[in-house]
């Protein structure tokens, strides 16, 4: 059960105009949330306008004086999978504090909270929306006047059908994962496990009369929104949310939409898989990290090989 994010004001509200150089996000590369905001930040050109602060993929420790599991800037910290610093990790910059934990953003305004994707107002020195789905929504509605030239993901005709999609996708995938990894016991866990892979199957159904993306030739919205989850599946979520059902490999069309949308400009770099092998499976009880998988060959550069499926 996921709790309700509680920051929900909008770029074009009258406290928060639409302007380049204005706003900044905060993320983690291992969180699929977040890569829903950087994936639209990277498709939309808004590079240059949106300042980013990239969080260490691992979590405060016991032993932080602050508590443990907290969001934290450490771009010194040497993540066990490399033995080096990660080269995305920053400071935090957008604030103007140089903030070390995302809870200290919240506490300035107040809020106990402390979750991450974080949209930030520099200029007004407040927290616009902690709400992936909506950053997605108000970075593509105001696109041109943040200085962003990209393409309109929700097009007026398409949105019944994008809006469909992902209710589908985030129910029984995109937190689906989630409820199989986590679930409580064997029998929630089955349900879940077995409505992530019927969605898959619906999704390889969708995509077998030829179609390029999810609603026809155009890249929208729901493929945002499926891409960060299928694109963790196969070298992370098979093992660490127990959804071994099959690989996307194992899913031609849906694999060969995994790297069609990988190939996209801006896309590959919105996203880390060391990140997510770090984040992930860096937390478990020994911080050991699988290396794998490598066969037919390793991640991500298996998504550059439509022809593997």
């Amino acid at each position: 059960m996921r709790g309700t994010t509680g920051f929900r004001h909008a770029i074009g509200d009258a406290a928060f105009p639409p302007e380049p150089g204005r706003y900044h996000l905060f993320v983690a590369l291992n969180c699929p949330w977040c890569h829903r905001a950087t994936l639209a930040r990277s498709v939309l050109g808004l590079q240059g306008a949106i300042g980013m602060d990239v969080a260490f993929p691992n979590r405060t420790g016991e032993d932080d004086p602050a508590g443990p599991n907290l969001w934290q800037f450490a771009p010194d910290r040497p993540a066990t999978l490399t033995g080096a610093p990660l080269p995305e990790c920053t400071a935090e910059t957008g604030t103007g504090a140089g903030h070390r934990l995302i809870k200290s953003i919240y506490e300035a305004e107040g809020s106990d909270e402390q979750t991450v994707p974080l949209l930030y107002d520099k200029q007004a020195r407040r927290i616009v929306s902690n709400e992936s789905a909506e950053i997605v929504r108000m970075l593509g509605r105001h696109v041109a006047e943040l200085g962003g030239d990209g393409p309109d993901l929700y097009p007026t005709e398409l949105r019944a059908e994008i809006d469909a999609l992902n209710d589908a996708i985030y129910d029984a995938v995109n937190n689906g994962a989630y409820k199989a990894g986590f679930s409580s016991d064997q029998s929630a866990y089955a349900t879940a496990f077995a409505a992530y892979f019927d969605m898959l199957r619906q999704l390889e159904a969708r995509l077998s009369d030829g179609r390029p993306f999810l609603t026809g030739e155009r890249f929208t919205e729901a493929d945002l929104r499926l891409y960060p989850t299928l694109f963790r599946h196969d070298p992370v979520y098979y093992v660490r949310m127990k959804l071994n059902g099959a690989r996307i490999l194992d899913h031609p069309h849906l694999w060969r939409w995994l790297c069609r949308v990988h190939a996209l400009p801006g896309v590959a770099e919105s996203g880390s898989l060391i990140h997510c092998r770090q984040g992930y499976f860096g937390r478990s009880w020994n911080g050991t990290i699988p290396l794998g998988p490598v066969h037919p060959m390793p991640y991500p550069e298996a998504y550059a090989h439509p022809e593997l499926a």
